[in-house]
């Protein structure tokens, strides 16, 4: 006797079967079913705030930061800037006594 070979229908419904069994298998095992779903969400949901609050407290130092700096480096700029001026200053003054002695040293000779 020859054994049985299942038509193309008895596949197709087989198969069909073995379908529907895998997708009322993986509904049963939505994570809505499980009792502890909502306290892992919970957790998972504090875990993130926290995560925000400390990249917004590292964002807000370092934005001090850079704002201490820029403050740091236009004083510096500024300090410069009235070394420069102090120097000019000091220059001009130097130029005017040499000036004036070159004229007190002219007139001097004048007189004699």
């Amino acid at each position: 006797m020859k054994k049985h070979e299942p038509s193309l229908a008895d596949r197709l419904g087989g198969a069909a079967q073995a379908k529907r069994a895998q997708i009322e298998k993986a509904r049963a095992k939505t994570p809505e079913n499980d009792p502890k779903y909502a306290e892992k969400q919970a957790a998972r949901r504090a875990i993130a705030v926290a995560r925000e609050a400390r990249k917004a407290e590292v964002q807000a130092a370092e934005e001090a930061v850079r704002a201490l700096a820029l403050i740091a480096e236009q004083e510096a700029r500024e300090a410069a800037a009235i070394e420069e001026a102090d120097r000019e200053v000091a220059l001009a003054a130097e130029a005017k006594a040499a000036r004036d002695a070159r004229y007190a040293a002219r007139r001097a000779r004048k007189k004699r």
